[in-house]
């Protein structure tokens, strides 16, 4: 093949290149997250540290490493053509969004339920409170994606109406209120509105997936945006407050992720600029775009359970002796990255694929209308579902060592919900078909 000869043709409707920025980017958090990740001996009990806090310099590569815009990016253009199809087939916007949803909390619940074994098994076994807290953390810090993601998703229909009508301008005015927002943090001091910048800084990143997929983006456009983000985040970073890592930083006053920052969305439109840019050199040379396409099957499986095995190295070869603890920045600490990564990823291997080939559940019906019984059933049980999603990231599975009943019944409750809506009484019409698209 020659570069200029076009690739083989990808299964119809998809853009390969959305499925390689998928797979790649959860690819990078999997093997960021390991990196990241130091174990260490504290009087007997193991405990993790955190390399960005301390090594400050390796804050710069977090710029090479912060990849969750390119997900939320291709979920925005990926979705956007779910539901155009659906919805220009008279297809219902509760039937899709119920149906996109089980997709996502179905292998989530597997997930959440092994750990919560987990946590009975370590709690049996007389396992330090302060280790399993600390542990079962880490192994549910990544779960803030979801309950965001579902949001966006159950707001895909009205987005991408207003897309529509508006354009540009409509990821602009995400921009400009997640400014807004952060000058009322770090101004007046009211912390609690940075949790709004989760919706517009996500978001926002989520219309340009809208903007990608509709072709509003023109190659003039994707350089000259990363171009004049890139200047901002210069200005944001070197003489403005915001600091250069694009993750939290433990004890920081100003982060960029937790909650996101407009600094963080400059950021993003750098690198999304600049690898749009590249997509049709890219796709030239992309011989096998639907084995791109395949591998996304375990693009979940990757993300939910990458860091089991990083704690499960640090609860068996370390304390028997088979890694030794080493200071953090040492030389022996470096050349025992490569190793840890290695390891970590020759266990996790294994568990996706065999997470993978677990059966999927059948697809929701969803030509049929939507009453307002329905309709409840699925706003509740997403509420609900993710409502504890949102304090299992925060807390973890083992605050204090003991599991949390609340966040876990309300997740529990609400996935009971959302697989009830599929026994509901539905009928023809109704508030199923009122964004339009």
């Amino acid at each position: 093949m020659t570069p200029d000869a076009p690739a083989p043709a990808a299964p119809p409707g998809r853009n390969p290149y959305v499925d390689l920025l998928r797979i790649t980017a959860v690819g990078f958090v999997v093997v960021g997250h390991w990196l990241l990740t130091s174990i260490s001996d504290q009087g007997g009990h193991l405990h993790g540290e955190d390399v960005v806090d301390a090594l400050p310099w390796t804050q710069w590569l977090t710029l090479f490493f912060q990849v969750m815009p390119l997900i939320f990016l291709a979920g925005g253009y990926a979705n956007a053509v779910s539901w155009s199809g659906h919805h220009a087939r008279g297809e219902s916007w509760g039937g899709w969004l119920a149906d996109r949803a089980r997709r996502l909390l179905v292998p989530t619940t597997v997930y959440v339920a092994v750990t919560v074994l987990a946590v009975v098994v370590c709690v049996a076994a007389g396992v330090p409170a302060t280790v399993r807290d600390e542990v079962f953390w880490a192994v549910a810090l990544h779960l803030w994606f979801l309950p965001m993601y579902l949001l966006l998703l159950a707001l895909t229909p009205p987005l991408l109406a207003l897309w529509r009508r508006l354009g540009l301008w409509l990821p602009l005015v995400f921009a400009a209120l997640s400014a807004v927002v952060d000058v009322g943090v770090l101004g007046p001091g009211i912390p609690v509105i940075g949790w709004s910048n989760y919706l517009w800084v996500w978001g926002g990143l989520y219309l340009l997936g809208f903007a990608w997929r509709d072709g509003a983006l023109t190659r003039p456009l994707q350089l000259w945006s990363a171009a004049a983000a890139a200047a901002l985040w210069v200005l944001l970073v070197v003489p403005g407050p915001f600091p250069v890592s694009t993750i939290g930083v433990p004890g920081a006053r100003v982060q960029n992720a937790s909650p996101p920052s407009i600094a963080l969305f400059a950021y993003s439109v750098v690198l999304i600029g600049l690898l749009l840019a590249a997509e049709d050199a890219v796709r030239r040379r992309l011989r096998h775009p639907r084995r791109v396409t395949a591998a996304n099957a375990a693009a979940m499986p990757l993300y939910l359970w990458h860091m089991a095995p990083a704690m499960a190295i640090g609860a068996v070869l370390y304390p028997a002796g088979l890694l030794p603890f080493e200071p953090v920045g040492s030389g022996g600490w470096w050349l025992l990255r490569p190793v840890w990564v290695l390891i970590c990823a020759a266990l996790l291997i294994p568990l996706v694929l065999a997470m993978a080939r677990l059966p999927h559940p059948p697809p929701y019906p969803t030509r049929t209308g939507w009453s307002t019984g329905p309709w409840l059933l699925l706003g509740a049980g997403l509420t609900a579902a993710s409502f504890g999603l949102a304090r299992l990231a925060l807390r973890g599975f083992a605050p204090d060592g003991r599991l949390p009943a609340v966040p876990l019944l309300c997740y529990a409750v609400g996935v009971a919900l959302l697989l009830a809506v599929s026994a509901a009484p539905r009928t023809g019409g109704g508030v199923g078909h009122s964004a339009s698209a």
